[in-house]
């Protein structure tokens, strides 16, 4: 298979894992909004909003990833500055979601 069919099959399979986690995250974002610090706690020291706000935020930026990298594809000529900035992109990706899934983690 084609590296860039591979990435538009990434992309709509994550665009579509993304809506009804997000519907969730706004959802209880509503909920949670005007209330106090100990309530925002408990929402995300449960086992069950701790697993969907994870899953929430590694689709987020793998989606973004993606997206922007294609951005850089089509604008970028330089192929050492696109090649660092693909690079500096999906760095960021993956140590983003990771420290927040980490401090997620000790609540």
């Amino acid at each position: 298979m084609i590296n860039a069919t591979k990435k538009w099959i990434f992309l709509k399979i994550s665009g579509a894992l993304l809506v009804p986690l997000m519907v969730w995250f706004i959802l209880n974002f509503i909920k949670v909004y005007d209330q106090d610090y100990f309530i925002v706690v408990k929402f995300f020291s449960s086992p069950l909003s701790k697993f969907l706000f994870s899953l929430f935020i590694i689709n987020v930026y793998f989606f973004s990833a993606l997206s922007i990298s294609e951005v850089f594809e089509d604008y970028i000529k330089n192929i050492k500055i696109k090649n660092v900035a693909n690079t500096l992109l999906y760095l960021s990706a993956v140590v983003i979601p990771l420290i927040t899934i980490i401090l997620l983690s000790r609540l």
